[in-house]
């Protein structure tokens, strides 16, 4: 099986088992994705942090941000924060590797202590369930809504599950607007 019918197939049943879910979502907490490393992931083990949800591509132009991803979450971990970063290979097939690929590339070039979570598709039919909740959402500062622009755009979400802001991909991730909106959700 190819790489790109992986992901598809990964894709379909992740988001067909929470498309069912979601007619019932009541927050972001409640939609399944699973973790990058295959076992699901449970988003209520971040109902009482702040997060900073990026969806993030490995062979972009803005990849480098990785570093001020991780550079906010090491800042804000200890204080109820999380970067939690969501590969999408939608955006110039940018993200194309497997899995395994994506989680060496993190760590070995970015030393990427974050949570990742599967390749899902942020845009079109294949929406993953959690980016439907979020596409709504307008940009802080021109207002844009809908699809998700290009890779690494920025959603800040409270503690409970409000989505606060959202951010363009050139938004750099230690920009005082992403850093501002992030404390001001920080739980302590």
């Amino acid at each position: 099986m190819s790489e790109r019918s992986e992901g598809r197939e990964s894709d379909r049943g992740s988001s067909g088992q929470a498309e069912g879910q979601e007619r019932e979502a009541r927050s972001i907490y409640d939609v399944s994705i699973g973790a990058l490393d295959g076992r699901p992931a449970d988003l209520h083990d971040y109902e009482d942090r702040a997060i900073l949800l990026v969806n993030v591509a490995s062979q972009c132009g803005l990849t480098p941000q990785y570093t001020g991803l991780e550079e906010i979450h090491e800042r804000f971990v200890d204080r109820g924060f999380t970067v939690l970063g969501v590969p999408c290979n939608q955006f110039g097939a940018q993200e194309p590797g497997s899995a395994e690929e994506i989680a060496t590339f993190c760590s070995t070039n970015y030393g990427v202590t974050f949570p990742v979570t599967e390749k899902i598709e942020v845009n079109g039919e294949g929406r993953h369930p959690l980016y439907q909740q979020l596409a709504d959402v307008p940009d802080s500062a021109d207002g844009h809504t809908g699809d998700i622009r290009w890779n690494f755009e920025k959603f800040v979400v409270a503690p409970g599950g409000k989505v606060v802001a959202r951010f363009s991909p050139l938004a750099e991730p230690t920009s005082d607007e992403v850093v501002a909106a992030i404390e001001d959700v920080l739980p302590a």
